[in-house]
């Protein structure tokens, strides 16, 4: 050691990278053959997608090309997108989970023709959102590429039927294998109907047999009007009112995965939640979260391959918002996560509608009514509550009245 300026001065331990013989280190991403570049940059967030055209004329071939698509492919998963609702219905507003920000995708033309600009999202799943028109017919679009296509049409006598639930799955996104499935008839005489798009057709209407086990007692009204607009808020019940502002939501529906078997769930027109296993052909009715003179609004998720109900409820001048499971051994709903008695006092009184969707461990809500609109995130295993900032487009604050959760994936295939 040696002293400089009065200070002992310490032997630097920096390792300084030899200048010959290290060659490996000084590689540029334009060095790397084509297949191994589109490996790396098919684990950028998708995001990045709308700017890897511009970087250079190498990347935006690799950005078009058919082997990219299917490294991309090949991610396990990427952070969701919630494809969110206007009353315009005209627009493409997205809030990336990842960047915590909000983003306007070009609206596909498909959808802005006259006779699809009414067209409400119905359903997503993997990286598709599913689209329904005034005249029941659906189509499926990509909405991080824009690629969109029209389904055939269903059967006509299918119109003819109260339709309940509108779910949809996705088996592989780079082969556009899909499914979407419709819930139809009048309870308790229920039917579904099946698209594959594998075969591009509409599969043979199945009947639901009612479960034999199910002995919960209700009876199921059929006496709605099928002409009003639907919604489940305030007293559990169906009610046509201009207060709810999401119509996609009249067919609010979930599907999972359990041992095997595909369900879809759904709320009936009191606000019970009935569960129609497809793989077995029958459905049933869950018991009632809540009296049915009680005030609320309620909504069903999926998170995890697990359904799940949201409900907004007032009680003791305060309202609350919970999240339930219902537990299969004991028969009965057990709350798992709970919004803050300081978050949610503000929404008491004011006639809230709640439209909810899972993705993971989150819960995304969406609470309007005519004072107010508020979305909140809520990760059901931590019981944290955060509420989303507003989303401001020309200067002006939007208002969205429900959303979709799908996976941002370029691969995927309409």
């Amino acid at each position: 050691m040696e002293k400089a300026n009065g200070c002992i001065s310490r032997p630097s331990r920096k390792r300084k990278l030899p200048q010959e013989g290290n060659d490996v280190l000084n590689f540029t991403l334009d060095e790397l053959r084509d297949d191994l570049l589109e490996r790396v940059l098919s684990w950028l967030p998708t995001s990045t997608f709308f700017r890897l055209k511009s970087v250079c004329k190498r990347w935006k071939s690799v950005a078009a090309s058919e082997s990219f698509k299917l490294a991309c492919s090949r991610i396990p998963s990427r952070e969701p997108w919630f494809f969110m609702v206007d009353p315009n219905l005209n627009q493409s507003v997205v809030f990336d989970s990842a960047e915590r920000s909000w983003k306007k995708l070009s609206h596909p033309p498909l959808l802005s023709q006259n006779c699809n600009c009414n067209s409400i999202p119905v359903a997503a799943a993997g990286g598709l959102v599913c689209f329904r028109n005034m005249s029941g017919d659906y189509f499926v679009c990509n909405p991080v590429t824009g690629s969109c296509r029209e389904l055939p049409p269903v059967n006509p006598d299918s119109h003819d039927r109260s339709l309940h639930a509108i779910a949809m799955n996705a088996y592989s996104n780079y082969h556009g294998s899909y499914k979407l499935f419709l819930v139809l008839g009048d309870l308790p005489k229920l039917s579904y109907k099946v698209y594959n798009s594998s075969a591009d057709s509409w599969e043979e209407e199945i009947m639901l047999r009612r479960k034999t086990d199910d002995c919960t007692g209700f009876e199921f009204d059929s006496n709605d009007d099928d002409d009003a607009v639907y919604f489940l808020s305030k007293a559990g019940n169906v009610v046509a009112t201009n207060m709810q502002r999401s119509p996609s939501k009249q067919f609010s529906s979930v599907i999972t995965h359990k041992d095997g078997e595909e369900i879809v769930y759904f709320l009936s027109s009191s606000g019970t939640v009935v569960a129609c296993n497809l793989t077995q052909k029958h459905f049933s009715e869950y018991p009632r979260l809540l009296p049915l003179f009680l005030e609320y609004s309620i909504d069903v998720v999926e998170c995890k391959g697990e359904m799940l109900v949201v409900m907004l409820s007032e009680f003791f001048e305060s309202a609350s918002i919970r999240v339930w499971r219902f537990d299969e051994k004991t028969k009965t709903w057990i709350q798992i996560a709970g919004m803050p008695p300081s978050m949610s006092h503000e929404f008491y009184g004011k006639k809230v509608d709640i439209n909810c969707l899972g993705a993971g461990n989150q819960i995304f809500i969406c609470l309007s009514s005519a004072e107010l609109c508020s979305y909140v995130r809520c990760d059901i295993v931590t019981n944290e509550w955060v509420e989303v900032p507003k989303c401001c487009l020309n200067g002006e604050a939007m208002e969205f009245m429900s959303a979709f959760s799908f996976e941002p994936r370029i691969e995927a295939s309409v």
